[in-house]
C-alpha cells in the first residue's frame, strides 16, 4: 500500500492526481497510447480503426486556416481604454461618454502585405486595429501607423494588392518593376508613397509607433447631429522608426523582432500606452476647403481641425494562446456601435463589405462567436445554426420576429441610422471633386529633416532603379516633381534622367 500511495504521489503534478492528467481525445475519451499507433502485429500495417491516431492525423491536417489576404503576419494583446472627457455631445457612443469610463480592448498590430512567415522589418505600411468590447457591443476602429493611403477608392483595392503581392509567374515579391508600374497610373498614391519611403516606412517595433483610423467616419449625438471625425494615436513610448541599414541588420538575425518586442515588455510589467485623439468637422465645412476631406490619401491638417484628446489605451495582458486570440481575431470597421458610424469615403465603404466577408471566408460564418471576437453582452437576434455555432439559442418555438408571442423582444426606434439627405441625385461613375493629388506630399517632404528627405530619396530611388520601364520612372518623378520641384529633380538626378528626357518621356505618354 506504500509502494502504490508513493507512486501515487510521484504522478501527481500541481496537486492534480494521475486520472486528472491523463490525456483524453475530442470527446473526451481516455487515451492509453499517444507514442505508437495500433497496428497488426509489431511490424503490420497501421489500422485504420485507431480512433485517436485518425482524430490526432486529422486535426494536424485542419491546423491552418486560411492566411489573411493583408495583414497576415501580427502581434495582439489585451488591454482598456480609460476615456479622458465626456463627449456625449457629439457622439451617444457610451464609451466615449464620462471622464474616466474604461472599457477593455483587444489590439492586433500587423504587417500589410507579406506572408504570415515574413520578417517585421520590411518596408509596410502597418496595421493598428482595436476591438473596444464596450456596453453596446464590440466597436472596431481598423486602421494603420500611418495616416493616408494609396487609393482612395475600394474598386482599385484588388489590383493594387496583386501588383505588391508576389508575381504569378515567378512567385517573386513586392518587386519594385510591379508596383511602381500600377503606380505609375495612380497620381493619387505620391502622398502615401511619400510616407512609405521615408523612414516611416519601418517602424522600430509597435511600442513605439503611432496610428490612424485613416478614414473619416461619423460621429452621431441623441439629436442624430452628425459630426465628422479622424482618429489618431500617440504612442506615450515615443514614435522610433528605423532606416534601411538598421532594419537589414535586424532581418539577418531575426523575424518576429516587433512581435517578442511587445510580447516581452508586457510579460516585464512595462505597459505600452497610447493616447487617443479626435478631429472634428461639419459637413457644411468641407466647401472652404482645398481637397475633400472625405478622401483617404490626405490628412485633416491641424490648422483646420485641431486634435482632442479622447482617452489612453494601456496593453496590459498577452494572449495565452497566439492562433486562438491573435490569428482567429476578425477586425472589421463595419462593426460600429450607437453613436458611429462609416463616412461616405469610397474605400471605406467597400471595407465594410469586404472584411467581413474575408472574416467568414476565413474563419467562418459563426466567426464573432469565437472568445476573443464575441462581445461581453448577449448578442440577441435570431441569427441562427451553421458551422460551428455555439451561441445559446434557446429562443423555442419563436425564431422570428416580430411576434404576438414573444412581443417583449423589439427593435428600438433610438438606435436607428443617422437620416442623410440628397438634393437632385443620379448616380455617377467618377473621380471625386478637388482630388488635389500632390499638394500634401509636398508638404510632407517639406516638414522632413534634411537627413529624412535624405533617406527618402535614396530609399524611393533605389525602387525606382529595380524598375527597367523608363516611361513607368519618368512618371513616377513627375508625380513627385509636382509634389515638391527639389523632390522630383534629387531623384532625376540619382535616376539619371535630366529634364529634357524627363519632359520628352512625359510628352510621349500624354499624346
Amino acid at each position: 500500500m506504500m509502494k502504490q500511495i508513493t507512486l501515487f504521489a510521484l504522478l501527481a503534478i500541481g496537486g492534480q492526481t494521475l486520472f486528472a492528467q491523463t490525456m483524453r481525445t475530442n470527446t473526451g475519451a481516455l487515451i492509453g497510447d499517444n507514442q505508437n499507433s495500433k497496428t497488426i502485429g509489431n511490424n503490420g500495417q497501421v489500422l485504420l480503426e485507431d480512433i485517436h491516431l485518425i482524430e490526432k492525423l486529422a486535426a494536424f491536417d485542419r491546423e491552418r486556416i486560411p492566411e489573411r489576404v493583408v495583414h497576415a503576419r501580427g502581434a495582439g494583446a489585451y488591454g482598456e481604454f480609460v476615456a479622458a472627457a465626456d463627449f456625449s455631445e457629439v457622439t451617444k457612443a457610451k464609451m466615449f461618454s464620462a471622464k474616466g469610463k474604461k472599457t477593455p480592448l483587444f489590439v492586433r498590430f500587423s504587417t500589410v502585405v507579406h506572408q504570415a512567415g515574413s520578417p517585421e522589418t520590411y518596408r509596410d505600411p502597418r496595421g493598428f486595429a482595436v476591438k473596444f468590447y464596450t456596453e453596446d457591443g464590440n466597436y472596431d476602429l481598423v486602421g494603420n501607423n500611418l495616416p493616408v493611403f494609396f487609393i482612395r477608392d475600394a474598386i482599385k483595392f484588388p489590383d493594387m494588392v496583386h501588383a505588391f503581392k508576389p508575381s504569378p509567374l515567378t512567385n517573386e515579391a513586392s518587386h519594385p518593376r510591379r508596383v511602381f508600374d500600377f503606380f505609375a497610373k495612380v497620381p493619387e498614391a505620391t502622398h502615401m508613397l511619400t510616407w512609405l519611403y521615408s523612414d516611416y516606412g519601418i517602424p522600430a517595433n509597435f511600442r513605439e509607433m503611432n496610428g490612424s483610423g485613416v478614414h473619416a467616419f461619423k460621429w452621431v449625438n441623441e439629436k442624430g447631429e452628425v459630426t465628422y471625425v479622424k482618429y489618431t494615436w500617440k504612442s506615450k513610448q515615443g514614435e522610433r522608426n528605423l532606416e534601411q541599414a538598421e532594419a537589414d541588420k535586424i532581418q539577418a538575425t531575426m523575424t518576429e523582432h516587433a512581435t517578442m518586442d511587445l510580447f516581452n515588455n508586457i510579460k516585464a510589467g512595462n505597459f505600452p500606452k497610447w493616447d487617443l485623439y479626435v478631429q472634428l468637422l461639419k459637413a457644411e465645412e468641407f466647401d472652404a476647403l482645398d481637397f475633400n476631406p472625405l478622401d483617404v490619401t490626405k490628412v485633416w491638417p491641424e490648422s483646420v481641425a485641431k486634435l482632442h484628446l479622447v482617452g489612453t489605451m494601456t496593453l496590459n495582458k498577452n494572449v495565452d494562446n497566439y492562433f486562438q486570440e491573435v490569428e482567429q481575431s476578425a477586425f472589421s470597421p463595419g462593426t460600429l456601435v450607437p453613436g458611429i458610424e462609416p463616412s461616405e469615403d469610397k474605400l471605406l465603404q467597400g471595407r465594410l463589405f469586404s472584411y467581413f466577408d474575408t472574416q467568414r471566408y476565413r474563419i467562418g460564418g459563426n466567426f464573432q462567436q469565437l472568445p476573443v471576437n464575441a462581445p461581453k453582452v448577449e448578442s440577441n437576434n435570431y441569427n441562427q445554426n451553421g458551422v460551428m455555432s455555439s451561441k445559446k439559442q434557446s429562443f423555442g418555438d419563436i425564431n422570428y420576429q416580430p411576434s404576438e408571442n414573444r412581443p417583449e423582444v423589439k427593435d428600438d426606434t433610438k438606435f436607428k441610422y443617422s437620416v442623410s439627405r440628397f438634393k437632385n441625385v443620379e448616380t455617377a461613375q467618377a473621380k471625386i471633386s478637388k482630388p488635389n493629388d500632390f499638394k500634401q506630399a509636398g508638404e510632407l517632404y517639406r516638414s522632413f529633416s534634411k537627413k529624412d528627405q535624405d533617406n527618402l530619396i535614396a530609399n524611393l530611388s533605389g525602387a525606382l532603379k529595380q524598375v527597367n520601364n523608363q516611361t513607368t520612372v519618368a512618371k513616377m518623378i513627375f508625380y513627385f516633381y509636382q509634389a515638391d520641384r527639389d523632390y522630383g529633380m534629387r531623384l532625376a538626378k540619382e535616376l539619371n534622367l535630366s529634364r529634357a528626357e524627363l519632359e520628352q518621356v512625359i510628352a510621349n505618354t500624354q499624346k
